[in-house]
């Protein structure tokens, strides 16, 4: 390339550049004056936009002020109507407390004139007053005249008399009263006897300790013996008992006064049959493990008792006390079992006259507790188990109803009766006892026997524990008036002729049947 191309270069360079220059200043005086008319437009748009919006809001001020004027004068007028109404309701108060001066004048005037005639009437009965007196003390000095008495004398012969009087009426009342009031406690005594029989449920037979073993064959009887005798001899020793063995087959006695050693010998022998092994080291290594099982079950057996009476807060020394009861039977009935009963029996009658009824189950179950250990102290179970109780604090209460729930010493609190009622009750009720067991069947065959005796009577059920006799009638000899007859008659013949608690049901039922038969 030469000099020439690049002059040439240069110079078309410089003229694109002027070229360029011009067509850029021109494009910009285009746009610049395109804006001013744009701005100039836009102004004038916003002029005319800002008087529109004055003309809009000078409108709204003036229909502002129009409402708030109307509203002005709408309170205004509201305000003059209640004004108004408060004028006429004052005028109407001024008138009647003008009404109301106008009665209270004519009142005070109507008292004054009460008051003068009260005067003129109290003058006149205090005149009266001393008329009377004056008769009165003529009267007496005329009376004492005739009587020749005095008149202190004559007032204490009428005090006398009415003294005499009244001491009559008030013995009459008091009387009545007594009467009555034994009467109703006889009958609340009955009804919370019977509720309680009736509330509380349980078996009706109780279990008694077994004291036999069985034995398999005469040679194991001849084990059990052993070499001279050494063998019993070392379990007589180690269990406290006495080992009955005689010509009876297959049994051996175990005999003692302690139910609890007695069990635990029972337990003992018959392990040691079992095992086969029976030797002297033998029978202490057995004897001492049953009696320690037996320890274990003792606090098993009072912990549930315990629970079953819910007496959760008993000292621990008396939980295996009770654990013994269920060891000891009195004439079948097992002495535990028994002294639930009547643990829930007490409750169930402390409730019903608002005593406390926790402390009175508390005393019900611990009532025989002396009968644990009466086999190892001398004195009767009564003394022994208040004697135990009180080393741990027991109330007053406990420990009465422990001493005389049998009588033998007077009663200091009101659970002691209710124990002796509860203790009764589980005795003598139905199936309790062996020998009850027998008169309960006794009176029911009696009850029953009784009103068979009348005519007309096919059969007749006692049910209901005895407290109900349905008697069925023959419904062609008996009709329904004389069927009513016996009904009185055989009730008032069970009340002459047998003793009951509470009371008997007579039923008496008659029914016709026509039977036909269709050939």
């Amino acid at each position: 390339m030469n000099g020439l191309d690049i002059v040439f270069g240069v110079v078309g360079l410089l003229v694109g550049l002027v070229v360029a220059f011009i067509y850029i200043k021109t494009f910009s005086q285009n746009l610049i004056a395109r804006s001013r008319a744009e701005s100039e437009q836009i102004k004038e748009n916003a002029v005319k936009e800002a008087q529109n919006k004055a003309k809009e809001i000078e409108l709204s001020a003036k229909q502002q002020q129009m409402k708030l004027k109307e509203n002005f004068e709408r309170d205004l007028e509201s305000s003059r109507n209640e004004l108004r109404t408060l004028e006429q309701r004052l005028s109407k108060r001024e008138d009647t407390l003008d009404r109301k001066l106008d009665t209270l004048s004519v009142k005070e005037k109507h008292l004054d004139d009460l008051e003068e005639k009260l005067s003129k009437r109290e003058k006149t009965a205090a005149a009266k007053e001393q008329q009377l007196d004056q008769m009165l003390k003529e009267q007496r000095d005329r009376l004492i005249q005739i009587s020749n008495i005095s008149a202190d004398q004559a007032k204490e012969m009428l005090l006398r008399r009415i003294e005499d009087e009244c001491r009559g009426e008030a013995g009459a009342i008091v009387q009545r009263i007594t009467e009555q009031t034994q009467e109703e406690a006889k009958e609340k005594s009955r009804q919370i006897i019977i509720q309680a029989i009736q509330r509380y449920a349980s078996e009706q037979t109780s279990d008694h300790t077994v004291s036999t073993v069985t034995i398999p064959s005469d040679d194991m009887k001849g084990r059990v013996i052993g070499r001279e005798g050494r063998n019993i001899r070392s379990f007589e020793k180690a269990t406290g008992v006495d080992v009955i063995i005689d010509d009876t087959p297959g049994v051996v006695v175990v005999s003692c006064f302690d139910p609890v050693r007695r069990e635990v010998a029972r337990i003992s022998l018959e392990r040691l049959v079992q095992d086969g092994r029976i030797h002297p080291a033998r029978i202490e290594e057995i004897v001492a493990t049953v009696s320690k099982e037996m320890e274990e079950e003792l606090l098993k057996i009072g912990k549930e008792a315990i629970q079953e009476a819910n007496l959760p807060n008993l000292p621990k020394p008396l939980v295996p006390m009770l654990g013994r009861l269920a060891y000891r039977t009195s004439y079948g009935q097992n002495v535990l079992r028994h002294s639930i009963e009547v643990a829930y029996l007490t409750q169930v009658m402390a409730d019903e006259l608002g005593l406390d009824g926790t402390l009175a189950r508390r005393a019900g179950l611990l009532h025989d507790i002396g009968k644990a250990m009466d086999h190892e102290q001398e004195g009767g179970h009564p003394q022994i188990g208040m004697e135990f109780l009180r080393k741990f604090n027991e109330s007053e209460a406990v420990l009465n109803a422990c001493l005389a729930h049998h009588g033998d010493v007077p009663s200091t609190t009101p659970y002691t009766p209710l124990v002796m009622a509860a203790d009764a009750i589980s005795a003598s009720r139905p199936g309790a006892r062996r020998e009850s067991l027998e008169r309960y069947i006794k009176r029911l065959r009696e009850l029953e026997d009784l009103a068979t005796t009348f005519d007309g009577v096919r059969q007749a059920y006692a049910i209901q524990a005895g407290r109900e006799v349905r008697v069925i009638v023959d419904a062609k000899l008996v009709d329904d008036k004389v069927s009513a007859k016996i009904a009185r008659d055989i009730a008032k013949k069970i009340e002459n002729e047998m003793t009951y608690p509470g009371e008997i049901k007579v039923t008496v039922m008659r029914e016709v049947r026509s039977i036909e038969y269709a050939r």
